[in-house]
């Protein structure tokens, strides 16, 4: 089951979206500027097993639920937490690529990426221990809408590359450590 509510979000027009992140990039600047360890954040987020193989979790003050489809024992009542990668791939992408529109000056009138995700469930089942338990490749397509040259566009797709957070957790190991409490 997937439900879309729109309700929770309201539109900006580009203009007061750019003053919106221009203003909170100077304020991050600022703030590091007159202490370099405010830039080192901590983000907590907890988990609670729910219904078959679900999971409710809260971050900060937000709480949203994560399952699987039937064929993985799920009651498929939320997305995957491959599903959820994806989704917080793509939404960290469109908040750098409209950071960056803004500090480069390329106009960016509208955003859409789809992410897709190959994963061998092989190792999920442990049928087969030799290959990855996550995805063995992630595509991102990027349609950028707005007035600019290709050119334009592909030095912003580089600088958003180079600084989505995101991106980063994909493309590069975090160290990880997991105990037991």
């Amino acid at each position: 089951m997937t439900l879309l509510d729109d309700t929770a979000t309201t539109a900006f027009p580009p203009a007061e979206r750019a003053e919106r992140l221009a203003a909170a990039g100077a304020a991050w600047a600022d703030r590091i500027e007159r202490n370099p360890d405010a830039a080192h954040l901590t983000y907590t987020v907890t988990g609670r097993g729910t219904g078959a193989v679900a999971s409710a979790i809260t971050a900060g003050r937000h709480r949203f639920e994560v399952d699987e489809p039937a064929a993985l024992a799920g009651d498929d009542v939320a997305a995957s937490p491959v599903e959820y990668a994806l989704g917080a791939l793509i939404s960290c992408q469109i908040v750098v690529y409209r950071l960056y529109a803004g500090a480069l000056g390329i106009q960016l009138d509208d955003i859409e990426i789809t992410a897709e995700g190959d994963l061998d469930a092989r190792k999920l089942f442990g049928i087969d221990e030799s290959v990855r338990a996550g995805f063995n490749q992630v595509r991102l397509t990027v349609k950028l809408h707005g007035p600019e040259s290709d050119e334009r566009y592909e030095t912003l797709r580089e600088t958003v590359d180079a600084h989505c957070p995101v991106l980063d957790l994909f493309a590069n190991p975090v160290p990880t450590t997991v105990v037991l409490g």
